[in-house]
């Protein structure tokens, strides 16, 4: 059991690089693994400002989690605006829930759902569903993007953008499909569709 990650209601935090082989193509692989290198370090140094505990990583993926949302969002925010991330553009998304504390990690619902989320960003953007906006108390401004479907889950899920600003895409980012095509964490699948009419990577009612 690890006895590092919280426990109860904790707030889960997954994160990747948007077109990751795109970017390794153009930067080439000195300057890619150098700049790959940057952003582990951004997101290692934002998690531990705010209390977060990395739970996993696997390439260039985190998945991390926290006692307390608005330290996440906060995390978040950090890692996000990091100068060390250069011509790296990462995405991210939150939920808060109740996982069960494993001996090498977490299982559960909301680690999935807290996976699909994530992979609704873009490059750039932070998405949490409504658990963690509601757990924030106001301390974050965020745009609501309204119901979205989930890979796999038949409910629709409301989903907030850290910001209230109108995200903008790059406009290779913008012909994309969403980068739901493997598995970043045992036992979490990524959704695979994108929405022409959103801000955001995902199936929309």
């Amino acid at each position: 059991m690890r006895n590092d990650l919280p426990t109860g209601t904790v707030t889960l935090l997954f994160t990747d690089i948007e077109g990751s082989t795109r970017q390794l193509r153009a930067l080439g692989e000195e300057k890619y693994a150098h700049a790959l290198d940057a952003h582990r370090r951004a997101i290692r140094e934002a998690l531990a400002r705010s209390g977060g505990v990395e739970v996993d990583n696997q390439g260039d993926a985190f998945f991390a989690a926290f006692s307390d949302a608005r330290a996440a969002l906060a995390a978040a925010d950090e890692a996000q605006r990091a100068p060390a991330l250069g011509p790296l553009r990462v995405r991210m998304g939150l939920h808060s829930g109740a996982p069960r504390r494993t001996s090498e990690g977490y299982v559960g619902i909301d680690v999935h759902r807290a996976a699909r989320i994530a992979d609704c960003a873009h490059g750039g953007q932070i998405i949490a569903s409504e658990a963690t906006r509601a757990l924030a108390g106001g301390a974050f401004p965020f745009r609501d993007l309204g119901a979205h479907r989930l890979a796999d889950f038949s409910e629709p899920e409301r989903l907030f953008q850290l910001g209230v600003g109108e995200f903008r895409r790059r406009a290779a980012s913008a012909k994309r499909i969403c980068r739901g095509r493997r598995p970043r964490f045992s036992g979490v699948r990524a959704s695979s569709a994108s929405c022409s009419r959103c801000s955001i990577a995902t199936t929309c009612d």
